[in-house]
């Protein structure tokens, strides 16, 4: 594996929930010099083997995460943006059933919860 796509992984590792400029970023600051493909194309295949989890929150880019193999979910702050994991719903994969399944095998559902975290709820409102 080249020292690229590994600081990808320490990157992601050390920043969960980075967006892939934060993680270029970190990347950078690992081993200098990279370009934005490099950085994409590791996600991709990262993404692709199931190594790291792609999230897209409505109005907002990509997010990486390395914790895979569980159906877990994310709390997101209207706010400032902050997104921490939370766990299974129900506990059991795909944590929560469709009304109506349309004849599909479903193995995952994604669910978001949005509201203001405890930092930005406790600010004065300016």
């Amino acid at each position: 594996m080249t020292a690229q796509r590994l600081a990808v992984l320490r990157a992601v590792a050390e920043h969960p929930h980075a967006t892939a400029d934060r993680v270029e970023q970190a990347v950078r600051d690992q081993i200098g010099a990279v370009s934005r493909q490099a950085v994409y194309d590791a996600l991709t295949v990262f993404t692709d083997k199931g190594v790291l989890r792609r999230i897209q929150p409505a109005g907002s880019p990509a997010r990486y995460e390395d914790r895979v193999g569980d159906n877990h979910h994310h709390l997101i702050c209207r706010a400032c943006g902050r997104t921490v994991d939370v766990d299974c719903a129900v506990g059991q994969v795909p944590c929560l059933t469709a009304a109506d399944d349309a004849g599909y095998d479903v193995d995952e559902a994604e669910v978001i919860f949005w509201g203001r975290c405890p930092d930005c709820a406790a600010a004065p409102a300016g």
